[in-house]
């Protein structure tokens, strides 16, 4: 299965299609080089990739792309507490603000997926 595939899900035509309108040039890049090579590399399993990708991602502050990848966790084997763990970890080395930012997307897309988040915040 194409690693894209197993990450962006039912969101994987709309999401080609999005990135394609963009730059096909830049795109293909995105597409050949970071998901079909860097990401489909042994050495990590994707959930791990995933999670890695979130940090790095509120490092960036990218909601956008924070919101792919924490469904690309969730369809890979992470938990819910595993993500949650991963933005929090991440406030410590990129910032409150960023991590607050991507705590409020994951718990919109647990409401949205129907989950109910087992934790709540007093901060939110």
């Amino acid at each position: 299965m194409s690693v894209r595939k197993a990450i962006w899900g039912d969101n994987f035509e709309a999401i080609e299609q999005n990135l394609g309108e963009v730059d096909p040039d830049l795109y293909a890049y995105i597409r050949d080089f970071a998901y079909e090579e860097v990401l489909a590399r042994p050495g990590l399993d994707l959930k791990t990739r995933e999670l890695l990708a979130i940090t790095s991602l509120i490092a960036l502050g990218a909601p956008k792309e924070i919101a792919t990848h924490l469904e690309g966790a969730l369809r890979n084997g992470a938990t819910e507490q595993e993500v949650r763990e991963t933005i929090i970890q991440s406030a410590l080395f990129v910032g409150f603000p960023n991590a607050l930012a991507a705590m409020k997307t994951f718990r919109a897309l647990l409401r949205k997926e129907g989950r109910a988040s087992s934790r709540t915040s007093s901060g939110e």
